[in-house]
């Protein structure tokens, strides 16, 4: 068994739950799992208070998925967002990986 395999998911380093998470979205091209991320980002809740429509997300899967991966390139996460997604990451590879 490899270390990570041992490791509970939530204790993985934050990046490699993203990327895991991410190649398993792509693979099964869910959309749906992108523009999900998107909700729970801190800009866009804040344009979501402000009448912003978090449902105009648009345009091809592609572009969805480099959109979010610019979003989280950028390594300005505060912590209770990483914590959220760290969840959300490690529920999502329980469901859907293997």
């Amino acid at each position: 068994m490899s270390e990570s395999s041992q490791t509970p998911l939530e204790d993985l380093p934050f990046d490699e739950l993203r990327h895991r998470a991410f190649h398993i979205a792509e693979h099964r091209v869910d959309i749906g799992f992108f523009t999900d991320l998107f909700g729970h980002m801190p800009g866009m809740v804040a344009i979501e208070g402000e009448q912003g429509d978090l449902g105009a997300i648009g345009g091809t899967f592609i572009e969805t998925v480099r959109a979010v991966k610019e979003m989280f390139g950028s390594g300005d996460i505060d912590p209770s967002t990483e914590a959220l997604l760290r969840a959300r990451f490690a529920t999502y590879i329980r469901e859907h990986e293997g």
